[in-house]
């Protein structure tokens, strides 16, 4: 399923009242329809889904992205992990290799850990990563906050496994969409926070105040690509309203850090934080506001368009410290610190998944750029892990 991240909409509340930041009570036919759209999603429409996504694993194409170990801690059996171990990896050796958990999305609703396992295959191979994908409980069974805190709990049992080769000095943590949100919320808590180098949070949502119109007027629109990239709504839109009933609680603090993290203190976070944005994504906008707070650098307004309307050559980044595209500021003040800003020209939310195919259907320009932007990203993204980390190749 696509990567989508929830958008919450409080343009019914007065401006400046304190209702706009609470999670608003919905008129009973309201919660029955997303109750339905929810229960549809989730039962109906996902398994046929898991089905071919097991023949494409099993049948298909056996093994090339599979991962090395399927693992349920018996606390929290309902939670299984998949194991990504490093080319070369032997059991017999008491080598130790840096660690990439990761997060997956779907609007804190829908997603699975095996939605990232191409990605995650292909950065463990490409950079001799440990790549942990983790799992957490989804709404409405869950709401808010309970997926933090299964991943609290279950990060805390990967790091007490000894059976995994973890180079305890060298753990980072990344995210897409909801999972990118997740991730920057779970790294606030201590017990994670004191283990975690660096989160690399991908088009995450960070900001649950602003309202649907608010994010939409900072999002690029280029309708010159043509095709799915050309469209002058961004998809996100469909789903939202559902993903928001079902993971906010009505009276939830919208400013809560947890579910905000856009609104968390610097020393909240984790020291090094490299945050990634879609230019084609109405979440980019909040992204760009929190990584350019968290750096010192000048902030965004709310209706401050991301990105040019220029299109990039077909898969390539613009990568030199080109703002608003690409920067990085390091602080030395405090212990230091590194924050980094890549905003991904010409492409949408959940660009870099396998399942952007069955969103974009026949846009075969659409899913070459994103496949060659893909691998250029982890590449930056492991070489960066590396520099922060001091991993020795």
């Amino acid at each position: 399923m696509g990567s989508m991240a929830a958008v919450l909409d409080t343009s019914a509340a007065p401006a400046g009242s304190a209702q706009q930041h609470m999670a608003p009570q919905l008129p009973t036919t309201a919660r029955l329809f997303h109750a339905t759209c929810a229960f549809a999603v989730q039962k109906l429409l996902l398994p046929p889904w898991i089905f071919l996504r097991k023949v494409k694993t099993y049948i298909i194409s056996p093994g090339e992205t599979y991962p090395d170990q399927i693992k349920a801690y018996p606390a929290l059996k309902h939670l299984p992990i998949r194991i990504f171990l490093p080319p070369g990896y032997d059991r017999t050796s008491t080598k130790r290799f840096p660690v990439l958990l990761t997060i997956h999305g779907g609007g804190f609703v829908l997603g699975n850990p095996w939605d990232n396992d191409p990605w995650n295959r292909a950065f463990s191979s490409k950079h001799g990563y440990l790549v942990v994908s983790l799992n957490y409980s989804k709404a409405p069974g869950s709401p808010f906050p309970k997926p933090v805190y299964d991943l609290e709990a279950l990060i805390q049992l990967v790091l007490a496994d000894t059976t995994l080769p973890i180079d305890y000095d060298r753990i980072a943590i990344a995210g897409w969409s909801a999972g990118a949100n997740l991730t920057l919320a779970v790294s606030q808590l201590d017990t994670v926070k004191l283990h975690v180098k660096a989160v690399v949070p991908l088009y995450p949502v960070v900001d649950f105040v602003p309202t649907q119109e608010t994010k939409c007027a900072g999002r690029r629109y280029k309708p010159d690509l043509g095709g799915f990239r050309g469209k002058d709504k961004d998809f996100l839109l469909a789903m939202s309203p559902t993903f928001n009933w079902a993971y906010l609680n009505p009276g939830t603090d919208l400013h809560d850090t947890l579910l905000s993290p856009a609104h968390a203190k610097r020393e909240a976070l984790p020291k090094n934080i490299f945050m990634i944005g879609c230019e084609l994504d109405m979440l980019a906008p909040e992204a760009w506001r929190m990584i350019c707070s968290l750096a010192g650098k000048r902030v965004p307004r709310e209706n401050e368009v991301v990105g040019r309307q220029m299109t990039a050559k077909e898969g390539e980044l613009i990568m030199d410290n080109d703002d608003p595209y690409a920067w990085e500021e390091v602080i030395k003040m405090d212990g230091g610190a590194r924050y980094k800003w890549l905003l991904v020209p010409d492409q949408v939310h959940g660009f870099d998944q396998d399942s952007i195919g069955h969103m974009v259907g026949n846009d075969v320009k659409c899913l070459k750029d994103a496949k060659m932007k893909t691998d250029k990203m982890i590449e930056i993204i492991g070489g960066w892990l590396d520099d922060v980390m001091d991993v020795d190749k």
